[in-house]
């Protein structure tokens, strides 16, 4: 029993580091002072590995210390809430599947990053822009992430299926 709680916090505290590295490492500058990063295909693989809560915390937590160390302070807050919560909806929405099926996983990841661009809209308008026109601006920004979390966490998924690591959560 022990072991198999030491086990589940190693692999939290191991894909809050992926999350945090994988926002930090590849960052492509938008127009609007954002960046667009591979943190979401780590988000949506949090979710799809360690299952919709713990997932949501090491995506969280991930996603909002890259924000931190990259001095995006004021975006830190948003983004643990906002991430978390792409993760929750994709793990739940994976969770329930008998068999894995790239389609379940594709349309689980766009629910959450559905969450994700929301969000950050959302954010935008009422702390940044405080204009619900203004907050517009972001969206393509979000989309293309958002595709790109949705593409690349699913072609990770099914990279990884047959791995230990996912035969050891496949019982969750």
């Amino acid at each position: 029993m022990k072991d198999e709680k030491t086990r589940k916090l190693v692999y939290l505290a191991l894909f809050t580091a992926l999350t945090t590295a994988a926002t930090m490492v590849v960052r492509v500058p938008s127009p609007t002072g954002g960046y667009v990063n591979a943190g979401d295909a780590v988000v949506l693989l949090c979710a799809f590995v360690l299952g919709p809560v713990p997932g949501a915390v090491a995506a969280g937590i991930g996603s909002a210390l890259a924000d931190i160390f990259g001095s995006y302070f004021l975006y830190a807050p948003a983004t643990l809430v906002i991430k978390g919560l792409t993760a929750l909806v994709a793990g739940l929405l994976l969770r329930g599947a008998a068999q894995l099926h790239p389609l379940r996983a594709v349309l689980s990841g766009i629910a959450g990053e559905a969450v994700m661009v929301g969000g950050y809209y959302v954010f935008e308008a009422v702390f940044i822009t405080n204009s619900w026109v203004g907050a517009l601006v972001e969206i393509p920004g979000n989309l293309v992430q958002a595709a790109f979390g949705v593409a690349a966490g699913t072609a990770l998924l099914f990279a990884l299926r047959d791995t230990p690591l996912l035969r050891a959560h496949a019982a969750r």
